[in-house]
């Protein structure tokens, strides 16, 4: 029997969140439909009725935690300048934010690149996706380029460099926290990319 209208989104949203849960818990390897059904408080009936199979949960979960931070990016734009510096400044922000706040948010993003190793499927779903961001940072750098605040560099490029650089700081504040704080991460990033980007590095 399938869900009544106006709940659906409801559920669905529902079962992804204790997706999320479960896998920052007890990783991949260990997820069951069961587990999830159980966390999301839902039958076994309702849960496939949404997903088929632990690959398409865990493709939603991923599209849930990359929406999330798509949210907040926009949001932490929103409340600077237009100035492509200060944009930049605020997407880095706000991934770094994402590793100590949520971070099994991050866990989620892990798990999906190991399993993404024996998945042909997945492997597309993540290249996809870092297609996309390396779009959306290339605009902010070509921006940059324009405005003369950047030096001259291929812009799709550059933004790998950046991916990466926000990625590793990312994942070393999702897996020690400790090691050191936000404000830190930031100026490392920051420190960096003055320097990869600056016209005295042309």
């Amino acid at each position: 029997m399938s869900p009544k209208v106006g709940v659906a989104p409801l559920r669905r949203e529902q079962i992804v969140r204790a997706t999320i849960r479960c896998l920052a818990r007890d990783g991949y390897a260990a997820l069951t439909m069961k587990k999830v059904a159980r966390a999301a408080g839902v039958s076994q009936g309702i849960l496939h009725y949404y997903f088929a199979d632990k690959r398409a949960i865990l493709v939603a979960a991923l599209a849930a935690v990359t929406a999330d931070l798509d949210r907040r990016v926009a949001t932490a734009q929103a409340r600077g300048s237009r100035d492509p510096r200060t944009r930049l400044r605020a997407l880095i922000t706000a991934c770094l934010r994402l590793a100590v706040e949520e971070r099994e948010f991050w866990i989620v993003f892990v798990e999906f690149w190991g399993e993404m190793m024996h998945d042909r499927r997945l492997r597309e779903i993540n290249a996809a996706l870092y297609e996309r961001m390396r779009r959306q940072i290339g605009t902010l750098i070509a921006q940059g380029i324009r405005a003369g605040t950047f030096r001259r560099i291929d812009r799709l490029q550059a933004a790998a460099v950046i991916l990466a650089l926000v990625d590793g700081v990312s994942l070393q504040l999702t897996f020690d926290p400790k090691a050191f704080g936000i404000a830190t991460a930031v100026q490392f990033c920051e420190d960096a990319l003055t320097r990869f980007l600056g016209k005295e590095a042309s």
